[in-house]
C-alpha cells in the first residue's frame, strides 16, 4: 500500500507540473522575443522537472531535514576531510595547493601485540628533502618532532601553514629539545578512519555542536552530559563532571574562558580512539621518535635494571609527559617532559641522571604493583599521542 500511495502521489505531482508547464508556455506566446521564450521555457521546464525529481527523492528518503547554511556545510566538509579551519578571507594567491589528506584504514593485524623491544634502540633518521617542494637545502629545513618529514619555512608559508604570528615560534623551537610538529602530526583528527570520523561527526551533530566554534565551560559540560546520557542512558555522575571541568581547564591554559575548536577536536579525537581501538592498535600509531623517547624515559625510571617500574613511577611519567611548554615545571629524573628529540645531556638520556626536583611520593599500593616495558607503553600510549599538537593545551588530562 505504501508503494501504491507513493506512486499515486508522484503521478499527481507530475500532472500538476505538466499543467504548470502548459500554462507557462501559453504565457510565453505573448512575449515579444521568441528566443527569450525558448530559453525561458527550457530553463523553466528544466527547473520543474528537477522539482519532480527532487520530490521523488524526498518521498523515498523520508521526512526532509532542515537545510544547513552553505557556511555550515563547508565547515562539516572540512571536518570530514581533516582540512581544519580555512577562513574565506585567507588569500591563496601565489600559494601551493594544500595536500589531500587520506585517512588511515584499519588492518587485520592491528589488534595484535606489536614487537617493540626495550633493549634494541631505533635509529632516528629524518628525510633529506622538503616534504612540499622535494628540494634539499640542508640546515634550512625544519624537522618534525614526531615523524621524519622536514620542511622549508618558505614552503610552509606558501602552503598557508605558517602565519606571521607563528613563524618566529616555529623557527625557535624546530631545532630545540621541545621541537615542532608538522601539520600532519599536529592534527590528531587525522588519526581517525573514515568510519570513526563519521561516528564523531554524528555525535557532534546530535549534540548541536557548531563546527569551528569556541566552547565555554557551560558548553563543554553540557556536551559531556549529552554524550554520557546518549551512551549510558543515565545522568553523568558528579565525579565525572568534576573531571570534565578539569579537562576544560587543561584545554584552556591561557585562562581565556573558552577552548579553541582545534583543541576541542583533538581532545574528542583522542577520546574516541581510546574508546574504539584496543591499546595494541594505538601502539601501532606511535612513530620511531615517540617510541625512542618513551624507551629512554622507561630506562631512566628502571634504576635497578630489572625491566620493571612501580605504578607510581608510571603515573609520574604520565603526568610529566605534557610539560612541553612549561619549562619551569620540568619533571623529576624522568625527563619525558619535553616532546622533542632527547639530547645526550638530558636526564632521560642517562640511566643515572639526577634532577633537582623530587619524584612525587607513591602510595604503598602503587609501589607493590610492577609494570614492565610493554605495560608502560600500553598505559601511556594515549597520553603520548595526545602530546603531539603544538598547542600548549593538554588534550588528554591524566587522572589525579
Amino acid at each position: 500500500m505504501g508503494v501504491l500511495m507513493s506512486r499515486r502521489q508522484t503521478v499527481e505531482r507530475v500532472q500538476k507540473v505538466s499543467l504548470a508547464v502548459s500554462a507557462f508556455k501559453d504565457g510565453l506566446r505573448e512575449q515579444p522575443s521568441t528566443r527569450r521564450r525558448a530559453e525561458a521555457g527550457t530553463a523553466r521546464q528544466g527547473t520543474l522537472e528537477q522539482e519532480v525529481q527532487e520530490g521523488e527523492e524526498e518521498a523515498s528518503a523520508g521526512p526532509s531535514q532542515p537545510e544547513e547554511s552553505s557556511a555550515s556545510k563547508a565547515a562539516w566538509e572540512r571536518l570530514r576531510d581533516g582540512r581544519g579551519v580555512e577562513p574565506e578571507e585567507f588569500e591563496r594567491a601565489n600559494r601551493f595547493t594544500p595536500p589531500a589528506f587520506i585517512r588511515p584504514k584499519r588492518e587485520l593485524h592491528d589488534d595484535e601485540p606489536p614487537d617493540i623491544s626495550l633493549e634494541q634502540r631505533e635509529q632516528i633518521v629524518n628525510d633529506e628533502m622538503c616534504e612540499i617542494c622535494e628540494v634539499w637545502t640542508a640546515e634550512s629545513l625544519f624537522p618534525c618532532r614526531i615523524c621524519p618529514r622536514v620542511y622549508h619555512d618558505g614552503c610552509l608559508r606558501r602552503m598557508g601553514y605558517l602565519q606571521k604570528d607563528s613563524a618566529v615560534e616555529v623557527t625557535e623551537t624546530a631545532h630545540t629539545e621541545t621541537g615542532w610538529s608538522c601539520y600532519y602530526c599536529d592534527n590528531l583528527n587525522l588519526l581517525l578512519t573514515e568510519e570513526e570520523m563519521y561516528s564523531l561527526m554524528e555525535t557532534l551533530k546530535n549534540c548541536k555542536i557548531i563546527p569551528e566554534s569556541c566552547l565555554t565551560l557551560d558548553d563543554f559540560l553540557h556536551y559531556k552530559h549529552q554524550v554520557h546520557k546518549q551512551q549510558f542512558e543515565r545522568t553523568m555522575p558528579e565525579a565525572q563532571e568534576e573531571q570534565a571541568a578539569l579537562q576544560f581547564n587543561a584545554l584552556d591554559p591561557d585562562k581565556k574562558g573558552h577552548i579553541e575548536w582545534q583543541d576541542f577536536l583533538s581532545h574528542e579525537s583522542i577520546q574516541l580512539l581510546q574508546k574504539i581501538r584496543p591499546q595494541n592498535a594505538l601502539l601501532r600509531l606511535l612513530t620511531p621518535k615517540e617510541r625512542e623517547r618513551a624507551r629512554a624515559a622507561f630506562l631512566a625510571l628502571d634504576q635497578d635494571n630489572d625491566g620493571f617500574i612501580g605504578e607510581g613511577e608510571c603515573r609520574q611519567a604520565r603526568h610529566s609527559w605534557f610539560r612541553k611548554h612549561q619549562k619551569e615545571m620540568l619533571s623529576c629524573n624522568v625527563s619525558i617532559s619535553h616532546v622533542g628529540p632527547i639530547s645526550e645531556g638530558s636526564p632521560a638520556s642517562s640511566r643515572n641522571g639526577k634532577s633537582p626536583e623530587k619524584i612525587l611520593p607513591a602510595t604503598k599500593q602503587e609501589e607493590t604493583r610492577s609494570i614492565d616495558w610493554l605495560g608502560f607503553l600500553r598505559e601511556n600510549v594515549a597520553y603520548i599521542l595526545a602530546a603531539r599538537p603544538n598547542s600548549a593545551a593538554l588534550h588528554l588530562q591524566p587522572l589525579a
